[in-house]
C-alpha cells in the first residue's frame, strides 16, 4: 500500500500526461480537423479529471496538503511532464531558458512547503 501522501502526487502525474496529450498530442495531427482534434481532446481530458479531482480531494480533504500546496505541486509536475513531451514527442529541444523557469518553480515549492511560523 502507498503512504498516503504519495497518492495525491502520483495522481496528478498521472493527470497532466493525460492532459498534456489533449492539449498538445493533436499538433503531430495538422491534417485533422479542428472540430475531431476538440472531440478528441475533449475525451481524452475527461479521464485526466477522473485524477486531477481525486488528487485534490484526497490531497486537500486528508489535511496532507493545502490548496496552495497542491496547485504548485500540480504546476511544476505539468511543466516536468510537458518537458519531456515536447522533447520526445513534437521534437523541440530544451533550451536553457525553460530549464532556469522550472528551477524558480522548484524553488516555489521549496518555499510553498515551508513551515508558517
Amino acid at each position: 500500500m502507498l503512504p498516503s501522501h504519495v497518492l495525491p502526487p502520483l495522481l496528478l502525474i498521472g493527470s497532466n500526461v493525460l492532459m498534456t496529450w489533449a492539449w498538445y498530442g493533436h499538433l503531430k495531427r495538422p491534417a485533422w480537423p479542428l472540430w475531431l482534434a476538440i472531440l478528441i481532446s475533449w475525451g481524452i481530458a475527461f479521464f485526466e479529471y477522473c485524477l486531477a479531482v481525486p488528487a485534490n480531494r484526497i490531497g486537500y480533504g486528508s489535511g496532507l496538503y493545502t490548496g496552495q500546496q497542491l496547485k504548485v505541486m500540480q504546476e511544476v509536475i505539468t511543466l516536468s511532464v510537458f518537458a519531456g513531451f515536447s522533447v520526445l514527442v513534437l521534437g523541440e529541444p530544451l533550451r536553457w531558458t525553460y530549464l532556469a523557469a522550472m528551477g524558480c518553480l522548484v524553488a516555489a515549492v521549496v518555499f510553498i512547503f515551508l513551515p508558517v511560523e
